[in-house]
């Protein structure tokens, strides 16, 4: 069974969230069982997510019957799924029950714990046999662009990543990242993989609701993106020890160089060990990890390939592979976690495997002579200023890192836009930048915003900055 899961103590909780409901590995192993006969294989189903228990167990169940399912935020704005629905035409709807009556003119078919199950008048159309389900690419909630993951995707990767994490059946995982986001759900497969209990919540970080979880669950287990640990900092959180805390993970974005100190530095104090991780929705979540034993030494680094991996570098002229140690280029992946290609439309369900192990990130990484890689901007996210190339990614670090506020960085080759939440450094960190880079300071321009726009994984959302 997908992840193990007749194999681990069927009275042991597997999962847990916000309602107070428990499923243990022997209750979920049952609930796979009895899916098989709600809806024909090779469905296509649409799940409207939330972090329950309801929502994983139908996407673990969805898997194992070789239902093939598409994870959308519950809250997803109705016209773009609305879109999504009228594109790809799912045989299925599995939303919570609340929402039932929204979605009147479909046909219920089952009730399954706090979600029901509606049958659509679409007809069922071939896909391909090795598509095992789907997820928007990042920051693309909405978008009709989809990444297809394979099976051996999904079993490659939460395999490898509850190996070299080392999780066990006595962990205790937190899963406040989303399901519906690549490494929210790579949080939760691995951990049941390794036959942890899963604690999922959609409690907000700054909430008395998600310490008491916290605190209460005596969580073994944290992955965070860097708005994350910018949250937890501002908190306290790094001013005393959680005696049950054994691992804190991070990835989804860089952080900046002294929040990552200042988390690895926490680890060593206290006994725990902090994992910097990185990938993309294209690679099931994860691509390379940092070893722990380095994160002091190694600050801002993403480590090397995980387990069964290879990472290169790859120069801007020929894309052919860089052969010296230290180099600089856009960073390529190689491994069975990379997922078949994307998908715009509902025919290209039934495409083949188009990547065949081997992607191309579009980040531009450095590495050291060690072999650990740096990642140092975005291919499209560059300026050209004065004939110089400018990493936004790197301006927005260097302001970070020196007012220590968070920013966000647009423009075109003409001019920089810097936007800031604090009036009073406006005219300050446009003269710092330009100090920095060795650039007039015409090229800059300082903008004040309220609050940047950030998804739920915490990436700055640049598109609604630039409208």
């Amino acid at each position: 069974m997908f992840l193990n899961i007749d194999a681990h103590n069927e009275n042991k909780i597997a999962l847990t969230d916000d309602t107070g409901e428990r499923m243990s590995y022997g209750q979920l192993q049952n609930f796979i069982l009895n899916f098989k006969n709600i809806m024909p294989t090779r469905s296509v189903v649409f799940i409207l997510c939330s972090n329950t228990i309801g929502a994983v167990a139908a996407f673990l169940a969805c898997f194992e019957n070789k239902v093939v399912p598409l994870l959308l935020n519950k809250d997803l704005d109705r016209a773009l799924l609305k879109n999504l629905l009228d594109i790809y035409q799912p045989q299925y709807l599995i939303v919570p029950a609340n929402t039932e009556v929204e979605f009147n003119k479909y046909t219920l078919v089952v009730q399954i714990n706090n979600f029901v199950v509606l049958a659509t008048k679409f007809p069922q159309y071939a896909i391909n046999e090795e598509l095992s389900f789907l997820l928007t690419t990042s920051g693309s909630t909405g978008s009709p662009k989809l990444v297809r993951h394979s099976y051996k995707n999904a079993y490659f990767s939460y395999k490898k990543v509850a190996e070299f994490f080392g999780f066990t059946a006595k962990d205790v995982g937190l899963a406040d990242l989303p399901i519906h986001y690549t490494m929210g759900l790579s949080v939760i497969c691995s951990h049941l993989y390794a036959g942890s209990k899963v604690v999922l919540t959609d409690y907000n970080l700054m909430s008395k609701e998600f310490w008491k979880i916290f605190n209460d669950q005596g969580i073994t287990d944290f992955t965070g993106v860097p708005f994350s640990y910018e949250v937890f900092d501002k908190l306290g959180f790094f001013k005393k020890d959680y005696p049950a805390l054994r691992i804190l993970a991070e990835g989804g974005g860089r952080m900046n160089d002294v929040l990552f100190r200042k988390v690895a530095s926490y680890c060593e104090q206290y006994g725990k060990k902090f994992y910097a991780t990185f990938g993309t929705t294209e690679t099931t979540a994860r691509l390379a990890y940092l070893d722990p034993a380095l994160a002091i030494s190694k600050i801002g680094s993403i480590g090397r390939a995980i387990p069964g991996g290879q990472l290169s570098l790859l120069d801007a002229e020929q894309c052919n592979p860089i052969e010296e140690m230290i180099a600089e280029g856009e960073l390529a992946y190689r491994g069975d976690n990379v997922t078949m290609g994307y998908a715009n439309c509902k025919e290209d369900l039934h495409k083949n495997d188009e990547r065949k192990g081997y992607y191309i990130t579009g980040d531009i990484a450095k590495r050291d002579k060690d072999g650990c890689y740096y990642i140092i901007g975005r291919i499209s996210r560059f300026l050209k200023l004065y004939g110089l190339r400018i990493s936004l990614d790197q301006c927005e670090n260097i302001i970070r890192d020196e007012f220590k506020i968070a920013c966000a960085c647009l423009g075109n080759d003409q001019k920089m836009i810097i936007f800031l939440e604090n009036k009073e450094i406006l005219e300050e960190a446009v003269s710092y930048i330009s100090k920095k880079l060795g650039i007039y300071k015409k090229c800059f321009v300082s903008k004040y915003i309220e609050h940047i726009p950030r998804n739920n994984n915490g990436k700055v959302m640049y598109s609604q900055l630039k409208a």
